[in-house]
């Protein structure tokens, strides 16, 4: 009984091996898809790394290009501030209102003045 039993034993060896010999190469393809995944997903992850960091200096320029609009826009704000607050001391007292006053129409009889000459000159012309 216990020569049967090897020879069971050897024989069904045999033939598992047979029958998953060509389990190996079946296994070997299966690897070489793999790899090939691996590869295809290592370039996908490759171009991603390159866009995210494109994006990243792009974001970084913007942001510098919005600090410098920003501290532009402090020194304008400071400039206007100072401007308006001059208008104001000159128009506190009245004698500087009515000179203010007395420059404003100046400048408007001049603007109609030169108007007038230029449409007058347009109609002879």
């Amino acid at each position: 009984m216990m020569v049967r039993d090897m020879n069971y034993r050897r024989e069904n060896r045999a033939s598992r091996t047979s029958l998953f010999d060509g389990l190996d190469g079946l296994e070997e393809g299966r690897l070489r898809d793999n790899d090939e995944a691996l590869e295809n997903l290592q370039d996908r992850v490759s171009f991603l790394k390159r866009v995210t960091g494109d994006i990243h200096e792009e974001v970084e320029s913007h942001n510098r290009l919005l600090e410098k609009v920003g501290n532009k826009m402090d020194s304008a704000r400071g400039i206007m501030s100072g401007t308006i607050n001059r208008f104001k001391l000159v128009f506190e007292k009245k004698s500087n209102r009515r000179s203010c006053k007395l420059i404003v129409y100046f400048v408007l009889l001049f603007l109609i003045m030169y108007y007038l000459i230029r449409l007058l000159n347009y109609i002879k012309g």
